[in-house]
């Protein structure tokens, strides 16, 4: 029989070690910040952040507790990306569904995939000609599930969210086949930020696939890194994003 010393003994080693946590990957993100409407662009950069590349477009609306976002992102190669999101706004972020579509310089569809979290289910196509590839699967979407313009809402409220600097949420992501899996945001170190002639405070924070602590080394080796930088205020402001763009791995800068 396992004595009382050695079940606390157990325990405080499970929770140094990150195997205990009380936020599990699919939890909807606590809302510090209250959603409403926007809109606005912002220029996309090559890697150096110095060529423009392309710009974005972002609108978001609210009705009452329903909140739809569109994110498009077209490129002067005439390629783009587009991420559209519904989800359910109150006191937490519950994701309901949404699409994600990839286009090349042609206008030719590259992905279009899918997502529904209310029925757990996610349907996908990529490639083109006779390679084109289909897919409808069922899947442990939670209503912590995010992808898209999503994603930025997590970040914003991360101090709200965040468990030893860290905040883990479910995602779908294109690879071009769909995917789910775990992304983790980290908070590194304060950073002063030139931007525009200007200099700003800064956090930097660091996105990636996370399994489990004992492997995430290796799996940061070989997947690929977004890195943002965070103005702190109310609410918090991003000044620049810098990571691939898509599966593809085209490194961008937005700010």
């Amino acid at each position: 029989m396992v004595s009382w010393y050695a079940l606390i003994a157990m325990t405080a080693l499970l929770w140094l070690s990150g195997a205990v946590d009380a936020r599990s990957p699919g939890d909807p993100v606590k809302l510090e910040w209250e959603e409403g409407d926007v809109g606005g662009m912002t220029t996309v950069y090559g890697p150096d952040g110095i060529e423009p590349i392309g710009f974005v477009e972002y609108h978001q609306t609210r009705r009452g507790t329903q909140l739809t976002a569109l994110r498009v992102t077209r490129f002067r190669d005439g390629s783009s990306d587009e991420d559209s999101a519904e989800a359910r706004v109150g006191d937490r972020l519950e994701a309901v569904g949404g699409r994600s579509i990839v286009r090349d310089r042609d206008g030719e569809l590259l992905v279009d995939m899918t997502i529904d979290v209310t029925a757990g289910r996610i349907v996908g196509r990529w490639g083109r000609g006779s390679d084109v590839q289909t897919s409808e699967q069922r899947a442990d979407l939670p209503p912590g599930t995010y992808w898209g313009p999503l994603i930025f809402i997590v970040l914003r409220n991360f101090d709200a969210n965040a468990e030893r600097g860290r905040l883990v949420f479910r995602t779908v992501a294109p690879t071009p086949r769909p995917m789910v899996l775990d992304l983790e945001f980290t908070r590194h170190e304060a950073a002063r930020l030139e931007r525009a002639g200007s200099s700003l405070d800064a956090v930097r924070f660091g996105l990636s696939p996370t399994v489990h602590w004992m492997v995430d080394p290796l799996i940061r080796l070989i997947a690929p890194t977004s890195t943002f930088w965070i103005v702190p205020g109310k609410p918090p402001a991003m000044a620049r994003f810098s990571g691939p763009r898509n599966y593809a791995r085209q490194e961008i800068v937005i700010q």
